[in-house]
């Protein structure tokens, strides 16, 4: 079921105060403001299980900014800066960037993107990587709290790989099944030709595949207080599940940002006490109104007998 906010009313049942069994409804805007957290998810799934599609909604729902691993690459080497160029010298020859460098552009980028509600993609792709991750994210205060893993069949991924088609320069991906150029071979920004990978073909998907599960593995286990798989055929089918686990872990509903700075935490939770202030002196007021009235109520009764 697709959660929106018109949808989602009632979040959670609890205990009254007055009676062990009896509940009462808590609504959304009657959370905590501590239930109300920034999102921070890490996205996993193998290649062409539909990372892209959904960060791009969850962007367009949700408000998050997308930390792709190998868009930050791209960005960092195009604009020459000091943590790219570090990454190109590696790269042109032909060496693997280390996990220090990429580290580095995740804490730059998160320190200027100014937006608290975020996703990852693309990295850690070790055990070693996601320790040294933890640790940087920790340090700024923004651990992870979501990590989800998608999981789509093999042979459904496969058929997408082969329809792929690709705007190297940009990192721009289509595919001829659901996410076609507006013409065919060329990029809808630049107009530039597209060209598909080199890799994109059965052999080597069955071996990046098994690659990786074996990386993936011990990554869901590192994370397994945080980690959901989810499951389907189409991104259409999948995206839901993931709103759903938003909702319910983190009580951000689609539409907006529902952490946006610790300015509008602060006035919630001032709003929130003066909900509860409100509450409480109603709650007193018809408490004496029923002492009172039991009081004269007895008082009748002892004059009525005398």
């Amino acid at each position: 079921m697709y959660l929106s906010r018109h949808t989602l009313s009632a979040v959670r049942k609890v205990p009254t105060t007055t009676h062990s069994n009896s509940f009462r409804k808590v609504f959304f805007h009657d959370c905590p403001v501590n239930d109300l957290q920034p999102l921070r998810l890490l996205l996993l799934g193998s290649p062409g299980s539909g990372k892209g599609t959904q960060s791009n909604r969850l962007q367009k729902n949700f408000g998050v900014a997308h930390l792709s691993s190998g868009d930050l690459l791209r960005k960092n080497i195009s604009k020459k800066t000091t943590t790219g160029l570090k990454a190109s010298d590696y790269m042109t020859k032909g060496k693997l960037v280390p996990d220090e460098v990429m580290l580095s552009l995740i804490d730059e980028e998160l320190a200027v993107m100014g937006n608290p509600n975020w996703l990852l993609d693309g990295f850690p792709r070790t055990i070693l990587q996601a320790k040294a991750l933890d640790s940087r994210l920790k340090n700024i205060t923004q651990p992870l709290n979501l990590v989800v893993n998608l999981e789509v069949p093999e042979e459904v991924i496969l058929e997408r790989i082969m329809d792929r088609w690709v705007h190297i320069p940009s990192g721009r991906v289509y595919n001829l099944s659901y996410n076609p150029p507006k013409v065919p071979g060329t990029d809808d920004i630049t107009g530039e030709p597209l060209s598909k990978r080199p890799d994109d073909n059965p052999e080597v998907f069955r071996v990046r595949m098994k690659q990786y599960k074996d990386m993936c593995a011990p990554i869901l286990d590192h994370y397994s207080h945080l980690a959901v798989t989810l499951r389907g055929n189409t991104s259409d089918e999948i995206y839901p599940q993931i709103e759903r686990e938003i909702v319910n872990r983190l009580g951000l509903l689609p539409g907006a940002l529902s952490v946006p700075s610790s300015t509008s935490v602060a006035t919630a939770a001032v709003s929130r006490h003066k909900r509860e202030q409100k509450q409480s002196t109603s709650t007193h007021y018809y408490q004496e109104r029923n002492n009172d009235t039991h009081h004269h109520q007895s008082e009748a009764a002892v004059a009525g007998s005398s």
